[in-house]
């Protein structure tokens, strides 16, 4: 953006705030003058006021980034060559003391800032130009900035290109960047980045697992946060079995709610564990969820976990996702851990050789990488279904929602009693708040198909998508590529691949994948 662009956008931006509050003058001061329904128009003025004014703060961005980047080059320009790397700080050190006092903000934020417009203004150009046109958002643009850092110049396009250009090779399915939150566009950028970063998953995971830390935090009110960095099937084990005792719990006569009861047992399994105490308190809760699971399997996960050193296989409920052939080690291509994203194929392999005993493998199509569909005539939705509605959603198909939650309530969109069907594409799992909404206000969850979640029809008549998953066809080994060809035949139709698969290690695959 040149010097001239900047006041020419300045100026559409007030030009477009000048219309935009005639507009919403007449349609809120004189709403019903055509016949239309007058609190009906009003509502929609001020759904189109907030579109509006966000498309305009992008725009403001846009601008902010462009002075940031170039009073840093100007500056820069100015100053006299570093004679050393020390010199060359203390320039950088000024130049963001001066934007952090011209904007009143941090020189942490300050820095940031000016990181984020070189990267904007040097790397990501597609992104600045949706800036720019207000198609996405501020905190959208600090996300790509976030996820291409450390990625080579070529790599960082091609994500960019994924998900802000349509004519690239496989864009990003559903829902536009904008029109994702920005969470929600977080978790499929990180997924994107780990299925297509140059450098194997497999060496960056081992590099990242020696970092693996536990960190205390004081905070006021006489309480404190407690985090641990672990490895993902680990920490993914320690929340789903949390969360099955802490379920457990629950009842009648049970005043804490679940989040509460999540910290107690977390804590009761910390301080008791390989103590005396751990008979008593601890061990209750685990039984306790073993029965609520239907099966035994607290004490062999909590033994192991008393060996020093020795972190056991979550015994937990866990989905993951594993490409047959990288499950085989043919192919190194990352699984998905339900709840978490890309892992690496070895800790998928673990998974599937002794971990959780309630685990479910799940075998994907091997053309375009989705799961294949169960579906049903009955009412009941039964266990099988339900993962699906887990594998196909994600987490709660509202807009925006980050619910991964276990609690997620299976539903069907046409009632049962109005003809719906017990089907994948009759169903949605939305959390309980979301359930709630449909059952007591006009919003109301529609367009599910087999890979698709619903999106969802607002009282006001507006339609929002719902995220898709962005699947993907897996990797195939050199040997059985399908679209491999002979020397000299590209015209042909391509050869049978060549069988080296042994045994199916896993028959039960079938009770999951009938056609």
């Amino acid at each position: 953006m040149k010097d001239s662009a900047v006041v020419e956008t300045l100026e559409a931006i007030s030009a477009s705030a000048a219309a935009m509050a005639v507009a919403f003058r007449q349609r809120t001061e004189y709403p019903g003058q055509d016949g239309a329904d007058p609190l009906r128009k009003q509502a929609d003025a001020f759904l189109d006021g907030l579109t509006g004014v966000a498309g305009m703060e992008a725009q403001l961005a846009a601008v902010r980034v462009h002075c940031a980047a170039g009073y840093a080059g100007t500056d820069a320009a100015m100053a006299p060559p570093a004679a050393s790397p020390q010199e060359h700080t203390a320039q950088v050190m000024s130049v963001t003391a001066e934007v952090a006092c011209a904007l009143t903000i941090s020189e942490r934020s300050a820095g940031a800032l000016l990181d984020e417009a070189h990267a904007l203004t040097t790397l990501l150009p597609l992104t600045l130009a949706a800036l720019q046109a207000g198609t996405v958002s501020w905190p959208h643009a600090r996300v790509m900035c976030d996820e291409t850092t450390g990625l080579e110049p070529a790599a960082a396009a091609a994500l960019e290109a994924h998900f802000l250009d349509p004519a690239a090779a496989g864009p990003a399915r559903g829902c536009p960047v904008g029109d994702l939150t920005p969470g929600r566009f977080r978790a499929k950028a990180r997924t994107w980045r780990e299925r297509h970063h140059p450098v194997s998953i497999e060496t960056r995971h081992r590099k990242s697992a020696a970092d693996r830390r536990l960190e205390y935090i004081p905070d006021r009110d006489g309480m404190a946060w407690l985090s641990a960095y672990l490895p993902a099937h680990t920490a993914a084990g320690i929340w789903d079995r949390t969360s099955a005792a802490a379920r457990a719990l629950q009842g009648p006569s049970e005043h804490r709610t679940l989040t509460q009861l999540r910290a107690d047992v977390a804590a009761t399994l910390f301080l008791t564990a390989g103590t005396a105490a751990d008979g008593t308190e601890g061990a209750d809760w685990a039984d306790r969820a073993d029965r609520a699971e239907g099966a035994d399997r607290a004490e062999g996960a909590l033994a192991g976990s008393r060996r020093a050193g020795d972190v056991p296989s979550p015994a937990a409920q866990v989905l993951v996702t594993v490409p047959v052939f990288s499950l085989l080690g043919l192919t190194e291509e990352p699984a998905i851990l339900y709840g978490y994203g890309p892992i690496p194929p070895s800790m998928a392999r673990r998974l599937v050789a002794d971990g959780a005993s309630s685990l479910r493998r799940v075998l994907t199509d091997p053309r375009d990488g989705a799961p294949l569909e169960i579906g049903r005539s009955t009412y009941r939705i039964p266990k099988t279904l339900r993962q699906w509605l887990r594998l196909r959603d994600g987490r709660c198909p509202f807009p925006g929602c980050n619910n991964y939650s276990l609690d997620n309530e299976a539903d069907h969109l046409l009632a049962w009693s109005d003809g719906g069907t017990t089907g994948i594409s009759n169903l949605g799992q939305p959390c309980r708040r979301h359930h709630r909404l449909k059952h007591t206000t006009a919003w109301k969850p529609v367009g599910a198909t087999t890979h698709e979640p619903p999106g969802w029809t607002s009282p006001a008549g507006r339609s929002y998508p719902s995220e898709q998953q962005d699947w993907e066809p897996p990797d195939w080994p050199e040997l059985m590529d399908p679209l491999a060809s002979p020397a000299g035949s590209a015209d042909l139709d391509p050869p049978p691949p060549v069988n080296l698969l042994p045994v199916d290690p896993l028959p039960d695959w079938a009770v999951f994948t009938a056609a």
